[in-house]
């Protein structure tokens, strides 16, 4: 199956290594499971993303599961943040979370905001 053939505009999901390196973090913390929001950049133009570990469902969450990690994201960023997957990636001694969104039309320079 290609890529093209597993997208689903309608979801939000995570690789492997971002469900590992979350449940690891959410183990630790008691987190019910992790929300993902977007708020807009202060600095740059465009957008930043946010990830918080949620001790409390909102009542306004839609919520995914994706690899046994439970997501939550308020109706408002789910617009921003529809069909993307979330991975986690060592290069060297630097690691990171890594959003591949498919309605980003432009990222910052300094690779922490993006527009739509």
């Amino acid at each position: 199956m290609t890529q093209t053939e597993k997208f689903d505009p309608n979801s939000f999901n995570l690789t492997e290594a971002a469900a590992s390196h979350l449940g690891n973090s959410i183990s630790r913390t008691n987190a019910l499971g992790v929300r993902f929001s977007v708020e807009e950049a202060t600095g740059c133009s465009g957008y930043t993303y946010e990830l918080d570990y949620v001790s409390l469902e909102h009542q306004d969450d839609l919520l995914f599961e994706s690899m046994g990690i439970k997501v939550f994201i308020d109706q408002n960023s789910f617009n921003f943040l529809r069909g993307t997957t979330v991975d986690y990636v060592q290069e060297g001694v630097n690691e990171q979370i890594k959003f591949l969104n498919p309605n980003v039309k432009a990222v910052c320079g300094c690779g922490e905001s993006f527009d739509i």
